[in-house]
């Protein structure tokens, strides 16, 4: 998020790219190089607030797609994300054999997937244990943002 030149790179190759994508965090990347702008996007549960400050539309889904923009929650959603990026690369069987071939179909052993899942008290441990890399976070988003505000991007 602080790098400018990758930031840049990002911007470049974005302009003739049939996708821009991202899972997790790297929803907060795009939305630093300015690529969010307008669009709706997932990322991790605890980078929400984050993604909100660029004046992203945060989405909870799992996996958000609009227009030419996908984009993953957290870690796990990776997997979804992946599949879905393979049906629009290669059609829906194409996607379908990888999803076998990896044998997914997930069936967690608990409903803890999410915050709403999970409820408060272990929201709770997993804020206080997530406190230091937040602060940090905060930093990075405060100093992207001023970086697209000098760029005439807010």
């Amino acid at each position: 998020m602080d790098d400018r030149e990758v930031l840049g790179f990002l911007s470049r190759q974005a302009r003739n790219a049939r996708f821009v994508t991202s899972v997790c965090t790297g929803s907060l990347v795009l939305a630093a190089a300015g690529l969010l702008d307008g669009y709706a996007a997932a990322c991790h549960w605890l980078w929400r607030d984050q993604l909100a400050e660029f004046g992203v539309k945060v989405a909870t889904d799992r996996v958000v797609v609009d227009r030419n923009r996908i984009t993953g929650g957290g870690v796990t959603a990776g997997i979804d994300f992946g599949l879905l990026v393979a049906s629009q690369l290669a059609g829906e069987t194409v996607a379908k054999t990888i999803q076998l071939s990896i044998e997914y179909n997930p069936s967690p052993p608990f409903d803890a997937g999410s915050p709403e899942g999970a409820g408060p008290e272990i929201v709770g441990i997993v804020t206080k244990r997530a406190a230091k890399l937040l602060e940090l976070r905060n930093a990075s988003t405060e100093k992207a943002k001023a970086n697209l505000a000098a760029n005439g991007r807010e």
